[in-house]
């Protein structure tokens, strides 16, 4: 057997690998498909309700699983790739994600479904730390790199903005299982095509993999997001609040055992660089807020204005649209302006558009939010792009591995915190405002749960009085969605001011080197 190459030292000029950019368009399909599932079922929620009937915890485990899970192992499986080869790594996630992808789309409840999301995230988390730092050692010239990093974010950003739209015209033209189904053929395709065109890599490594401090991270990190889950939905019970100190609490273990390791899982004194933590940050609470803009939109289309699933992915396409632009001009704009400016430009656009969908008159209007997608989608691709490649640029290329991993894992756990953190104030305020109804007993409740409770009671109910309730459930979205605005909108200007403050001026980004 052919030994796997070893990563490039830092003095290493290596020939262009022939047959790279066909390798990158390889990794970005595998990427796309990754990061379009964790908002794919966005527009599909509201059938998949009528046939699965999940509660409203359920919907949210539903939605935010995926990136959970995938958020919580990003950094064991970037230590696997390294030991084990990133090649083999990436196709075995692969295989495991269009094998979990067939389990999802033949669910008949709600837990066999969160049970195939919790798979995919296994498969996605096996297959997303291997693409950046596959990247980084097919591309051995730093222009190529730089431009490699850019398409690999726009890839990474637009997945999340065009889920809906695939999602919706999937579930209009066949059933909310299609939005799984869609994953098969890409994942054949691929891995035909990464096992004769992928490079094996493997990096040097000293010492076993840490297995302990793996479990450490994925326990605190699945704590930590319970927890916040249930705080934020209101809930202050002693279990609750203790689950969230308890991930905080594993967390502080992990790193402290990491600083002890000759070689860890992951060398926490990166994030003793400025630019590092500032990069990290900006690409978790970023797609934090766009994560749930994205998911409560969604919502807001189907139920407040009442478009069909493919009409309400059509409307956030400006988002995509925007994404994709953000993220490939920002290389250039960082050439030119630096990182630090990109970076405060990107949060900037996002902080602007929670802002105006904040102060819009209520009844917000489409025009409206198609404006703030345009915004969220346009700062997200230049912050995004720009985090990453400063999460690379800012450590030594020894590390670049890791430095994938936080990106990534920032990534997905930003997407699946938001859901989890924001879409439970949303739901705590929506729930706030469903007071006076003309409904009693369990079905006051399930109006007051959910919008899509209270479509399905006015359904129930008819008349004038399911009217009043679809009425009611309209008004209190809205109003709750401007809420969660303003919360977003605080946190996007925290982080702003945290990477503007952390990043130097001056500071460059070297694809890598």
């Amino acid at each position: 057997m052919t030994r796997a190459p070893e990563e490039p030292g830092a003095g290493d000029r290596a020939a262009p690998t022939a047959g790279r950019w066909a390798m990158l368009a390889v990794l970005c399909a595998s990427l796309l498909l990754v990061a379009m599932d964790a908002t794919i079922l966005n527009v599909a929620l509201p059938s998949l309700m009528n046939d699965l009937r999940p509660s409203a915890i359920e919907q949210l485990w539903i939605i935010d699983i995926y990136g959970l899970v995938l958020g919580g192992l990003l950094v064991t499986t970037g230590a696997v790739g390294d030991r084990w080869g990133r090649k083999l790594l990436f196709l075995t996630g692969f295989v495991l994600f269009g094998l979990a992808s067939v389990i999802a789309a033949t669910s008949h409840s709600s837990w066999q479904l969160i049970g195939g999301r919790v798979l995919l995230g296994l498969g996605g988390a096996m297959v997303m730390p291997s693409t950046l730092s596959l990247i980084r050692n097919i591309f051995t010239d730093d222009r190529e790199r730089a431009l490699a990093i850019g398409i690999w974010a726009a890839v990474a950003g637009a997945g999340a903005c065009v889920g809906p739209l695939i999602g919706g015209f999937l579930v209009e033209h066949f059933e909310w299982q299609a939005a799984f189904w869609v994953n098969v053929p890409v994942v054949v395709v691929t891995v035909v095509a990464g096992i004769r065109l992928l490079p094996e890599y493997r990096a040097p490594q000293h010492g076993r993999l840490d297995w302990v401090g793996a479990l450490l991270s994925i326990a605190g990190i699945v704590a930590l997001a319970w927890g916040i889950k249930h705080v934020a939905k209101g809930s202050l019970r002693a279990e609750d609040v203790g689950t969230l100190l308890l991930g905080v609490a594993l967390l502080a273990v992990f790193a402290r055992r990491q600083l002890r390791l000759e070689d860890p899982l992951l060398d926490v004194r990166l994030f003793g660089h400025g630019p590092f933590l500032a990069a990290a940050l900006a690409t978790l609470l970023a797609m934090l807020a766009i994560g749930a803009a994205l998911f409560l939109i969604s919502l807001w289309l189907q139920y407040v204005h009442g478009y069909s699933p493919s009409e309400a992915g059509l409307r956030t396409l400006p988002s995509a649209l925007a994404m994709l632009a953000g993220s490939l001009c920002s290389p250039h704009l960082m050439h030119h302006m630096g990182v630090r400016a990109v970076l405060a430009i990107g949060l900037g656009t996002l902080a602007a558009g929670f802002l105006l969908l904040a102060v819009a008159p209520e009844p917000t209007t489409y025009p409206v939010v198609a404006l703030v997608l345009a915004a969220l989608g346009l700062g997200d691709g230049l912050a995004i792009t720009a985090s990453a490649s400063v999460l690379v640029s800012s450590v030594p290329v020894e590390r670049a591995g890791q430095a994938g991993a936080v990106s990534e894992t920032a990534y997905e756990l930003g997407v699946g915190l938001g859901v989890a953190l924001l879409g439970s104030i949303h739901g705590a305020a929506y729930a706030a405002r469903m007071t006076d109804l003309p409904l009693s007993g369990g079905e006051r409740d399930l109006a007051r749960e959910s919008v899509g409770g209270a479509a399905e009671v006015a359904g129930e109910v008819g008349g004038e009085t399911g009217r009043q309730v679809l009425a009611a459930a309209r008004a209190a979205f809205d109003e709750a969605l401007t809420t969660t605005a303003y919360v977003s909108a605080g946190i996007v200007v925290t982080v702003t001011l945290l990477a503007v403050l952390m990043v130097p001026r001056g500071f460059k980004v070297t694809g890598g080197h």
